[in-house]
């Protein structure tokens, strides 16, 4: 099915995400960390609402962002909800513990009757490798370990499984199961051919990190991702892609209002990474040909659009949220998601198969 297809069945799934980023009054003072969680849940509620199939908390453990354990955030949105699934954006496994993922999951995958999804990654920060007493020496060789000891695990039999992080394990069971007898588990992907052929090697649907640049030029992995699940004869799998975006009532507005909290998010990580200053015309290049989702309904649609036809993937999740921006604003942009963007990727989709037929 191509995904002009997807869209028009309905197939094609949209996401929303957010790493809880600590927003700012309209005085200027930060709200408080558990003001912020309070927002977060009060966001997936409306996602929901208004049908958006897929909501995400990232993992973060700084002053910037207020959420540090997801799974229990997205418990309290699956308490107020029905239908919408509920995952990370990402789960950092590299300094978890494998079996505490799944069963910390699986109870959440209890609580929402079958909706849990947890998507793995190595994360962008670096903070809580020493705030958990690990070495970041071993990145590489944590990320690969429990990763390998996670995808047994999800299988949701009985363990036998030997490392070099921890003692083996021999015939061990983990509870609790779930009632489908696995939880949807992605693997995200920033780049890295490597880490491709690893989420195929596993049979875990894809999910591409598209942050910056040109969307197009991840098509070399979605097709390397294709030709592995092939060599390795898995089972056909979802992609997805993950980008940054705001919705608005017009382009102009879209940008005036994100602008000024993006600058304040990416200067900070540049001055934390040795990167130059954000600029406007930086800013501006990404929302023009890059993989910055801003503007009003009509716009984000079309560029949508365009990704998931161009790329052939069957889940598009945007961060809705970057920087001190009040919830007041995410709120609004979260119903033009759902309420207008979603119904228009599909229409484009349909006129899309029209033509092709």
């Amino acid at each position: 099915m191509s995904t002009a297809d997807a869209a028009t069945s309905g197939s094609l799934e949209f996401g929303l995400e957010t790493f809880g980023d600590r927003s700012k009054e309209s005085s200027g003072e930060y709200v408080s960390y558990p003001q912020v969680i309070r927002d977060v849940v009060e966001e997936g509620v409306l996602a929901d609402r208004v049908g958006v199939d897929f909501f995400g908390i990232g993992e973060h453990h700084r002053d910037d962002f207020a959420v540090s354990a997801p799974d229990v955030v997205l418990t309290a949105i699956a308490a107020q909800t029905e239908r919408i699934k509920l995952g990370t954006a990402v789960t950092v496994l590299s300094s978890d513990d494998p079996i505490r993922v799944h069963q910390r999951f699986a109870t959440l995958d209890a609580v929402s009757n079958g909706r849990a999804e947890i998507i793995m990654g190595r994360g962008s920060f670096t903070e809580s490798f020493p705030l958990f007493g690990l070495a970041l020496q071993d990145y590489e060789v944590l990320f690969e370990e429990k990763l390998n000891l996670f995808a047994e695990v999800v299988k949701e039999q009985p363990v036998t499984w030997e490392g070099t992080i921890r003692p083996p394990l021999n015939g061990v069971q983990v509870y609790p199961t779930t009632e489908s007898g696995s939880i949807r588990t992605w693997v995200g992907v920033g780049g890295s051919p490597e880490s491709v052929v690893r989420a195929a090697r596993y049979g875990f649907p894809l999910m591409l990190a598209i942050i910056g640049g040109e969307p197009a030029r991840f098509a070399p992995y979605v097709d390397l991702y294709h030709r592995a699940l092939t060599q390795l004869e898995q089972p056909l799998q979802p992609i997805g892609v993950h980008s940054p975006g705001y919705v608005a009532d017009t382009d102009e507005q879209a940008a005036e209002e994100l602008w000024p909290h993006y600058e304040v998010m990416y200067s900070r990580i540049g001055r934390e990474r040795g990167w130059g200053p954000t600029s406007r015309a930086q800013f501006d290049s990404e929302i023009a040909h890059g993989s910055l989702y801003v503007g009003s309904p009509e716009t984000v649609a079309r560029k949508i659009a365009a990704t998931v036809t161009g790329l052939g993937v069957q889940r598009f999740d945007m961060k809705y949220s970057t920087g001190p921006m009040s919830h007041d604003k995410l709120m609004h942009a979260i119903e033009l998601y759902g309420t207008q963007v979603m119904p228009r990727v599909r229409e484009l989709g349909a006129e899309a198969s029209a033509v092709s037929a």
